[in-house]
Formats: structure tokens, C-alpha cells, sequence
């Protein structure tokens, strides 16, 4: 590795430097680009497939994005808002896989219908009128509505077998939605950008950040494999780090950063790979949320296909641990805390009991507890066939609030300096679905006197960029067609 000044620095080997590296490297292919990974490998935490549902997020069943105002109406706003942006994501990887720079779609997405499923009056009149709000909806054309369990069993028999007559159900279908390995995909984004001149630095930990004199930023580096020092200076740094983002920004000494906190929330999930039960669901099924819960524990019963092998997924058990990485250390959550932020993180904790009182509840959930909750979905499920595994470490973001103090922030926040020469992702959900706009945005934000002439380019790669699909039918239908087509998905 050189030690001459680096164009761009990337911490942090997930999908999220693997996207923002893929656009600088065509936009801008003179620039150098060096990845610095603290694991062995790229994609080992949030991108990692077993650490997250691999939900191709659109909001075509996740009701977190269109809850029930006080006088019962749903606003289909962010719905629509969510889905244009994962076009956005969907439209870069076809134009990758097009010029031969991503390889073959299906191992990293393929075709899996996204499913609704509620139960009692009260969310089935909730459905229906969400369902009513979004099936004219250009980007949820061919929406799926169904009180009848019939029905709703010859979507996927698991959801039905055995379950009670008397009990009120209903089930919206988009079989348009997807399953997104995130691991293949950052690998095989991450491959490519080494094959055009991209440096990785595997077991390699940025210890800290601090800007120069002559306005670059110095990377105190460890080598990890034989614990050598190394630095490095860089023109611009994206700290994709994950839960450790909120960490290398704090040392970076960036005034954005200031009233910044994070909230640790871990996961588990229950998988099975018996071909019986894997052959009778083929669906991402998402429920509603308990009171209190983080948008991230919908629960819902997934398909999922890794390394071309179909198994499914029940979860997620949300639970608590202080480290901000699956990896991490005990020590991540205190470490955090500066006197800038300790007054909005107690503002949160003092206005957000319910979700204290889930995290509580679902740590002293037993294996019985566990099983009666897949039971809600899966009448037939029996504890024998299903191995619980534990998911990725999801740190919400808490921010100052003039009015609260502090809150919680559920959804994901680019926190960059002034002169853009340094950025960082801090949050979760829906994430990695929606990594292509969040790094044009970051893009324009950092390098506004470029972001014009690297214009033409990204619309090349993105053609809808800077514009909305939903209000056009006939570009929407086009583009879900052609998108569909190149990347050998269902439409």
C-alpha cells in the first residue's frame, strides 16, 4: 500500500463503502480508493446474510412505513418514498450486472413475494385500508388483497395449516418483492472494485481520525495480524463502519457529531432448513410490531437463499447488549458517551419505557415464549425443526431534540463536516435496501462543486435519479419491467 495521500478512504468493508466506492470509481476513475476492513473478510456484520432479513425493502409489507393516524386514516407518503428509493438501488445493480461488472443476478437477489399477514378485527380493518390506500399505486401495481384463508393458504399453506376457524385474518400479496444477499453483493461490488484499482485492507482497525494541518485527515491504522501500526492520509473518509461509525466520528472531532448518540439493540433469529417446510413457504411474511418495539423487530417469516440454498427465517427476538458490532466490544456503549451527548441520551431513555419494557420481556423470553410467537404465524411449528441463530447488532441512532431533549431515531442519518471531506452512516433499517440513494445524496452533499459533471454518469448508471417514478405510471411500469428483466426477476 502506498503511503502517498489517498483520494478516498472507505472504513468499513459492507455495503454500504462497497456501493459509495462503486459510484466514485466510475464517476471519478482517476481517484485512488482504499478499503480498510477490521474482520478477514468483507460483508461479516450487518451485510452479512444470516446477521439481517435480506428483505429487498420497498414497504410492500413492512406496515412500520404506513401506521394508523389517531383518526384511522393511512398516509401512503413514506411508503411510496421507501419504494422509489429501493428502485433507485435496483436500477444501479441491473446497469452493474448489464456491463458484466456484477456477476449472474440470482446469486445475489431473486424473486420473493412480499406478504402482509394481521390477525383480530381491528388489524384487519387496518389492512384493508391500507391495501386500499396503495393498490393504485403506480409502484404497487398488482397489490394482492385477501380476508379469505383460502386463499391466503394457496399464497403459502404454513399460515394456515391447522389454525383456528374462528379467528379473523387477512393477508395482502406483492409478488414482485425479493430476497437481497447483501454478502454476495458486497463481495462481488467489492471484487470489482479491487479489479479496477481498488486497494482492501483486511484485518485492518482505524484507531482514530484526526484532521492535518493542511486540511487532510490521518488514519491511525493497527494491523491486526501481528498488532503493526500503520497510518495513512486521506482527501476524503466515509466511515461505513457499521455500529463503530458513531465511535470514529466522535475521535474524528467533527462538530456534527456533537449531540450524537446510540442505542444497541442485538437480534435472534429461529432458521430452518427441512426441505418439507422450506417447500410449503415461499414468501417474506411481515406481521405488525408489539408496543414498543424498534421498526427492525417486525416479526415476520422470511425465505431466504443463501449460497443458492433456500431456508427460512422467524424473528427477529430483539434483545440488548452494549456493543455496537456483533464483534464489538462490552465496553462500546459507555465509551460513547461525551458530555455532549449524556443529556439526550436520558432524555430517551426517560421517554421511551415501552421500548425498555419490550427489550426487557423479549431478554427473559424463554425457548417456549420463542416458539409461541413463530405459533402466530405457523400454527404447525414445532421448536425440533428450527435452530435459533444470532442476527446482526443494530445501533439506533438518539439525537438532540429542541422540544424533548432527545429521541430516538428509527431510519438511518448521514452525518458529514461542513467541507464534506468526511462522512459517516449512522442507524439501521431499512438500510442496505436503500444504500444506492443514500450515497448519491452523499455524493451531492460531500462534493457539490463536482457532483454536476459526475451528473451525466449517474444517470447513466441510475436513469431516475433526481426523479420520482410514482407519479409517471408509464415510467414506473417501464422501469419495473426493464429492471425486473436484466436482473431475471419477477414482475
Amino acid at each position: 500500500m502506498s503511503n502517498s495521500p489517498i483520494d478516498v478512504v472507505l472504513i468499513g468493508g459492507g455495503i454500504m463503502s462497497a456501493t459509495l466506492g462503486a459510484m466514485i470509481q466510475r464517476v471519478q476513475p482517476d481517484w485512488s480508493i482504499r478499503i480498510y476492513e477490521r474482520l478477514g473478510e468483507v460483508a461479516q456484520e450487518s451485510s452479512n446474510p444470516w446477521n439481517n432479513a435480506g428483505t429487498g425493502h420497498a414497504a410492500l409489507c413492512e406496515l412500520n412505513y404506513m401506521p394508523e393516524a389517531s383518526d384511522g386514516t393511512v398516509d401512503p407518503a413514506k411508503a411510496i418514498s421507501i419504494n422509489e428509493q429501493f428502485q433507485l438501488s435496483r436500477q444501479f445493480w441491473a446497469s452493474l450486472v448489464a456491463a458484466g461488472d456484477l456477476p449472474e443476478p440470482n446469486t445475489f437477489i431473486n424473486s420473493t413475494p412480499h406478504m402482509t399477514f394481521v390477525r383480530g378485527r381491528d388489524n384487519v380493518r387496518y389492512l384493508r385500508k391500507r391495501y386500499e390506500a396503495l393498490k393504485d399505486q403506480p409502484l404497487f401495481a398488482g397489490m394482492e388483497y385477501s380476508e379469505d384463508p383460502a386463499v391466503i393458504g394457496e399464497w403459502t399453506p404454513l399460515l394456515t395449516k391447522k389454525r383456528n376457524a374462528r379467528q379473523r385474518i387477512a393477508a395482502t400479496r406483492q409478488t414482485s418483492g425479493t430476497d437481497v444477499d447483501f454478502g454476495a453483493l458486497t463481495r462481488a461490488l467489492i471484487d470489482n472494485l479491487i479489479e479496477n484499482g481498488a486497494e482492501l485492507a483486511l484485518n485492518h482497525t482505524v484507531r482514530s481520525i484526526k484532521r492535518t494541518k493542511d486540511g487532510l485527515w490521518r488514519l491511525s491504522v493497527r494491523h491486526e495480524v501481528g498488532n503493526t501500526p500503520h497510518v495513512a492520509t486521506a482527501r476524503f473518509v466515509f466511515v461505513g463502519a457499521g455500529g463503530g461509525a458513531l465511535h470514529l466520528l466522535q475521535k474524528s472531532g467533527i462538530p456534527e457529531i456533537r449531540g450524537f448518540g446510540g442505542f444497541p439493540i442485538s437480534g435472534q433469529f429461529l432458521r430452518t432448513t427441512n426441505p418439507k417446510l422450506v417447500a410449503q413457504h415461499q414468501a417474506k411474511v411481515y406481521g405488525k410490531a408489539a408496543v414498543g418495539a424498534p421498526p427492525m423487530s417486525v416479526p415476520h417469516l422470511d425465505t431466504r437463499v443463501v449460497d443458492g440454498q433456500a431456508s427460512l427465517l422467524f424473528g427477529p427476538y430483539a434483545g440488548f447488549s452494549p456493543k455496537f458490532l456483533k464483534t464489538g466490544s462490552w465496553f462500546d456503549l459507555p465509551g460513547s458517551v461525551r458530555p455532549g451527548n449524556i443529556g439526550p441520551m436520558l432524555a430517551v431513555a426517560r421517554d421511551n419505557f415501552d421500548l425498555i419494557k419490550y427489550l426487557v420481556g423479549e431478554l427473559l423470553a424463554n425457548r417456549a415464549k420463542k416458539l409461541k410467537a413463530l405459533q402466530e404465524f405457523m400454527p404447525t411449528a414445532k421448536m425440533e425443526d428450527w435452530e435459533l441463530i444470532t442476527a446482526g447488532q443494530r445501533v439506533q441512532v438518539m439525537k438532540k431534540d429542541a422540544k424533548k431533549g432527545g429521541v430516538l431515531q428509527f431510519g438511518t442519518e448521514v452525518v458529514a463536516a461542513e467541507d464534506g471531506s468526511i462522512a459517516g452512516l449512522l442507524g439501521a433499517s431499512p438500510g442496505a435496501s436503500t444504500a444506492v440513494p443514500i450515497m448519491v445524496d452523499l455524493l451531492k452533499h460531500c462534493f457539490p462543486d463536482r457532483f454536476g459533471e459526475w451528473l451525466p454518469t449517474l444517470k447513466e448508471l441510475i436513469p431516475t435519479v433526481g426523479t420520482t417514478l410514482n407519479d409517471r405510471p408509464a415510467d414506473a411500469k417501464r422501469v419495473l419491467e426493464t429492471t425486473a428483466e436484466t436482473l431475471h426477476l419477477q414482475h
